[in-house]
């Protein structure tokens, strides 16, 4: 099983204190320690599976704050992280104290569709883009970050910067506040140590101009069309990294597949994916 982090513990923690703060009236009204029901995970619709270890921790954790004498709970799952499931297919079976698989049922299936669904779309953008590298943002949820991260990866994405320290992005507001991209450039390379490339993002063929000038190691060609992307990547040419970011999603993708860049961003893999959809049925 995968190492929890001591974030992610403290999220699912957090998670776990919201939902039963004040008990679960429903369930110890129905039913005692000693009962006892099995089940399964069902997709129910196509999806890249993620997120199997934060469900079965979340378990594990209602099972440490349960009272009483119960059968713990075994979990069984069917496929790998970053596996590709049918609709109608069994993802897990599960068996155990039936108290503990209600209590934790919520807020282990929220999580396991949260992650899955970025994986499922990172998938689909990635499927696409064959000959690029698609990478998250830092547009992601507060406190999921390291989980929205780790989905992006089982769906053949790849990290963007995790944080502010992760690398050096001049983005237009940094620009304007120095007074250009030039004066902005050379401020960050006599400030960040030397294994940290400098990325500049640009939206003109002008600023593309002035991020070579001013030699950044990647430029980020910010909401361009396809064919401006195009006349950017035939300027840079083999002088920098370039990355293309701004409304890269599955359905634009047909248009931008054929532009020779080494990346491209898209931050709606993390701020705004739909959750996969999967059932939890008790047999």
């Amino acid at each position: 099983m995968q190492t929890i982090s001591p974030i992610t513990e403290q999220l699912i923690d957090l998670a776990l204190t919201e939902d039963l703060c004040a008990g679960d009236f429903t369930t110890d009204a129905i039913f005692t320690d000693k009962d006892n029901s099995k089940g399964r995970l069902i997709a129910k619709a196509d999806l890249v599976l993620c997120g199997q270890h934060i469900f079965t921790f979340i378990v594990e954790k209602i099972e440490s704050r349960a009272l009483g004498i119960y059968q713990p709970v075994t979990i069984e799952f069917f496929f790998d992280e970053g596996a590709r499931v049918k609709k109608g297919e069994v993802i897990a079976a599960f068996s155990g104290s039936t108290q503990v698989l209600l209590k934790a049922e919520r807020t282990a299936l929220n999580f396991l569709q949260h992650m899955s669904g970025i994986a499922t779309q990172t998938r689909a953008l990635a499927d696409l883009l064959p000959n690029t590298r698609v990478v998250n943002t830092r547009k992601a949820l507060p406190g999921l970050r390291e989980l929205q991260h780790y989905a992006v990866r089982c769906g053949g994405g790849h990290s963007h910067r995790f944080n502010l320290g992760g690398g050096t992005m001049i983005k237009d507001n940094h620009i304007a506040a120095a007074g250009s991209i030039a004066k902005a450039v050379q401020k960050v390379r006599d400030f960040a140590p030397h294994t940290l490339r400098i990325e500049v993002e640009v939206e003109t063929l002008d600023a593309v101009r002035e991020a070579l000038d001013a030699k950044a190691d990647i430029i980020m060609l910010d909401n361009m069309s396809p064919e401006l992307m195009r006349e950017a990547c035939a300027l840079i040419g083999d002088r920098a990294l370039v990355e293309i970011s701004g409304n890269v999603t599955v359905e634009k993708a047909e248009r931008i597949r054929d532009i020779p860049v080494y990346c491209a961003s898209c931050g709606a893999l993390t701020h705004s994916v739909h959750a996969a959809d999967i059932s939890m049925r008790f047999d």
